[in-house]
């Protein structure tokens, strides 16, 4: 198995890293924002069963939402550790370059396009396992 190339973080990669700087502080202020609405908009006591069923259904939509933003946001952090290690723009799988065009679209990626459409057909027949998918 080849060795993961290290880079020079600190000027190869400045740009990626400010930019995931503030999608970093973007879903933390995202995240807050979600709360205080949530908690702005939930009743004490529900006047009747249709009030009830809506304040449900919104708390299932802030949940979710919620979960996506903090697994987004891990994604973000982990994308700027990787700066940090050296080890940023490198395939997690194959350790690979992952190509500029890739990165600028997706900053936070782990993956070259050929290793996440292989992962994403291994998930939709359930063969591949990842600890934080």
């Amino acid at each position: 198995m080849p060795r993961i190339k290290r880079t020079d973080s600190n000027s190869k990669f400045k740009n990626y890293k400010e930019l995931l700087r503030s999608k970093a502080a973007e879903i933390q202020l995202s995240m807050s924002a979600q709360a205080v609405a949530q908690k702005v908009a939930r009743q004490e006591c529900p006047s009747d069963e249709g009030d009830l069923s809506q304040q449900s259904h919104e708390e299932w939509i802030f949940l979710n939402r919620n979960t996506l933003d903090a697994k987004l946001l891990r994604e973000v952090e982990a994308a700027l550790q990787r700066i940090e290690n050296g080890t940023y723009g490198i395939c997690q799988e194959c350790e690979e370059e992952i190509s500029v065009k890739r990165l600028n679209a997706v900053p936070w990626a782990r993956y070259c396009v050929k290793c996440q459409e292989e992962i994403a057909r291994c998930i939709e027949t359930k063969n591949y396992q990842e600890a934080d998918l």
